[in-house]
């Protein structure tokens, strides 16, 4: 399942950064097994806050959350347990054994998922490629890689757009050494011969 899912039937473009939304995008039901089940793009690095409503929603996919653990690094207070619909989820951390951009799902009748956590301020063109990147049923990616191929990505697009800056601001051509480029023969009455191939 690749889903987007949010709390309105339809959804206009304006509408794609309101808070009613929930931001999250799942591998294909029967996919094979890869190391992200999905995506989550929390809209902060409140935990207390975002996990209700993420939990709410995929325990209606995969039965009741019981546990989620997440590193420590990204998240400045890591609560012990989040009230959700209901019932309690515990929340857990570790340091060195969890990627610092993963979340981890627990379901004692279904088993763990794990979610690539898109850091709330990532801009949307980057957000729609990591969860896109994250919900690839054959992804051999970490979180982490996701992360630093985005960041790279982000860098190649910055320095295109820079390059295409300067093209625009000169005219849309390349600035003209008179001493590299001689004068354009003056018009004749011939038409110019074509270059043939050899």
């Amino acid at each position: 399942m690749t889903a987007t899912i949010s709390s309105s039937p339809t959804l206009e473009p304006d509408e794609l950064t309101s808070s009613s939304l929930l931001r999250l995008s799942l591998v294909p039901v029967g996919s094979t097994p890869a190391l992200l089940d999905g995506a989550w793009w929390p809209r902060s690095r409140d935990l207390g806050a975002e996990l209700p409503s993420l939990t709410a929603v995929l325990e209606a996919l995969w039965g009741r959350i019981t546990r989620v653990t997440v590193n420590p690094t990204h998240w400045p207070v890591v609560p012990g347990r989040v009230p959700v619909a209901g019932h309690v989820v515990k929340v857990g951390w570790f340091l060195a054994e969890q990627d610092p951009h993963e979340l981890m799902l627990l379901s004692y009748r279904m088993g763990r998922w794990n979610l690539l956590v898109v850091p709330p301020q990532t801009p949307q063109a980057s957000a729609a490629w990591l969860m896109a990147a994250a919900c690839d049923p054959l992804g051999t990616s970490t979180a982490s890689r996701l992360m630093a191929e985005a960041a790279r990505l982000r860098t190649v697009d910055e320095a295109d757009r820079a390059v295409e800056a300067v093209w625009d601001s000169e005219g849309g051509h390349e600035a003209r050494d008179p001493a590299a480029h001689p004068p354009l023969p003056a018009a004749t009455g011939t038409a110019p011969q074509q270059p043939t191939e050899r």
